[in-house]
């Protein structure tokens, strides 16, 4: 049985480019920041919460729901920098960021993350793929796509199609990975990120788990079945909200 050890903690920047105020967006009656509070502290590996914010209306839309928030610097270059800001104020061995946003985040998809964490103590960092479904997906930029060694470990990220399939004939032998951004980092792992250069991969890519592989650290990938939606614009907000609503459905 997986044990309660892991804090998982939510960035939660209010200027959001693409959507404002995307913490406090309300979907079907409760904030965003509030929905993927929920989920993940429905973890079994979770025993506790907070949400890292650089703004006062997200530290009192969170306390209005009971939950814990932890004001941060505002120039942090990425959530992960947030969290480690976070973690070092706190006691706690495992940490996991949950981005916030993502509402509709399966409980049991934090639990695969740590739970590979667990299992090798040489393993510092994990994080979660699926695969990917629909032949559209491994086109699209917006879907990052991840490739692995033979123990799982990342090879690499990148928002290209990899792998890319040479041979027409061979086409459906390949399989496609798409990385969903949860990560389970060890203490010391995710206080040294703040101090890691960026590298060009990371600013070509603009994707910030690039770092840790150049400069040389070892990222574990579990697999799950269950894909993750995220609200990045105003049009994914109805969209997550039907679906919301059809789970509703299917629990009552």
């Amino acid at each position: 049985m997986i044990s309660r050890s892991a804090i998982v903690v939510i960035p939660a920047r209010y200027a959001s480019t693409r959507l404002p105020g995307k913490p406090l967006v309300p979907l079907a009656g409760k904030t965003m920041i509030q929905r993927v509070w929920e989920r993940a502290s429905q973890a079994k590996s979770v025993r506790h919460t907070i949400v890292a914010t650089d703004d006062e209306r997200v530290m009192t839309a969170v306390a209005a729901f009971g939950g814990e928030a932890r004001m941060t610097r505002a120039d942090h270059r990425s959530g992960t920098e947030r969290i480690a800001e976070v973690a070092a104020h706190i006691e706690g061995e495992v940490f996991v960021n949950v981005q916030g946003d993502e509402p509709l985040l399966e409980p049991a998809a934090v639990d695969a993350a740590v739970e590979t964490l667990a299992e090798d103590p040489d393993v510092s960092v994990a994080t979660i793929a699926t695969p990917i479904r629909a032949a559209s997906d491994i086109m699209d930029p917006n879907v990052v796509k991840v490739v692995l060694d033979f123990e799982d470990n990342a090879l690499y990220f990148s928002r290209a199609p990899i792998p890319w399939v040479r041979e027409e004939a061979h086409r459906v032998h390949a399989r496609h990975l798409k990385h969903l951004g949860l990560y389970v980092f060890r203490r010391e792992a995710l206080l040294e990120f703040p101090t890691l250069p960026p590298g060009e991969l990371e600013r070509a890519e603009q994707l910030e788990q690039l770092r840790w592989l150049e400069n040389g650290w070892k990222i574990r990938v579990a697999e799950v079945p269950c894909d993750s939606i995220s609200v990045d614009v105003p049009g994914d907000v109805a969209r997550v909200e039907e679906l919301l609503k059809r789970e509703g459905q299917a629990q009552s």
